[in-house]
């Protein structure tokens, strides 16, 4: 690693970090659907490493490895999100779902079961289980509204290298309320988040260790976030 990253060109830089930008695409598209391209992360990673480059501050006490790290991640996160290619409806269907969510569970006083959502919406069993495979499959949640990924919190914390104590706050602040809707997620969902964003497992293998399809996983997945996303709406409403 550069002691002094004054004295470091960007072609140095690019070939010493190239690895690195690499490890976090592929270690990407294995969580994303075929037909996101990994040449696309890796260009947009590259951006996010000379950016790295420019306003890293050895001052703020991280090194550039990790500095580097969450800019790379944090580029390649908002290529996808410029180019989301669900369509609207399927943004929609989202949008239902969370409001009916986020209904029952406050009238409720507890986690909305399927039938009761599938009631609220007025539509069929099977239309709203292949709402939640559209849900995987497009990958409509953002990393920013979720934050489940410690990485892209940190990304949102940073600020030309240079976070202030607001933004610390807000970000602590929003880990917590964030934890505190992941520990209230029913015991399955909870385990499939926990073994997606901890144990950074594939569908595949979470379907294999709880003995039940990867599409059925997909599905858990998708109804954890749409779940936590009704259950931190007002967090978010505020930002």
């Amino acid at each position: 690693m550069y002691d002094n990253l004054e004295n470091a060109g960007h072609d140095e830089l690019v070939t010493r970090y190239a690895p690195l930008v690499k490890r976090i695409a592929y270690h990407l598209k294995a969580r994303l659907p075929a037909t996101v391209i990994v040449d696309d992360l890796l260009q947009a990673g590259m951006i996010g490493l000379l950016e790295a480059s420019g306003k890293y501050d050895p001052n703020q006490g991280a090194s550039f490895e990790t500095y580097a790290g969450i800019r790379i991640r944090g580029s390649m996160l908002d290529e996808l999100r410029r180019n989301d290619w669900a369509p609207k409806s399927v943004h929609r269907k989202v949008r239902d779902i969370t409001q009916a969510i986020r209904t029952i569970e406050g009238r409720e006083g507890r986690d909305a079961r399927d039938e009761e959502v599938i009631e609220n919406l007025g539509i069929s069993r099977e239309e709203y289980f292949k709402t939640l495979q559209d849900v995987s499959t497009h990958r409509v949640l953002s990393w920013e509204d979720l934050g489940i990924d410690e990485d892209v919190i940190g990304h949102q914390g940073v600020s030309d290298g240079k976070p202030g104590l607001h933004d610390e706050l807000e970000k602590q602040r929003f880990k917590d309320s964030l934890s505190e809707a992941i520990a209230s997620l029913p015991e399955r969902e909870k385990m499939i988040v926990a073994l997606y964003y901890e144990s950074e497992l594939n569908l595949r293998e979470i379907g294999s260790v709880l003995n039940v399809s990867e599409s059925r996983i997909s599905q858990l997945l998708s109804q954890a976030h749409i779940r936590l996303r009704a259950r931190m709406r007002d967090w978010l409403a505020q930002q």
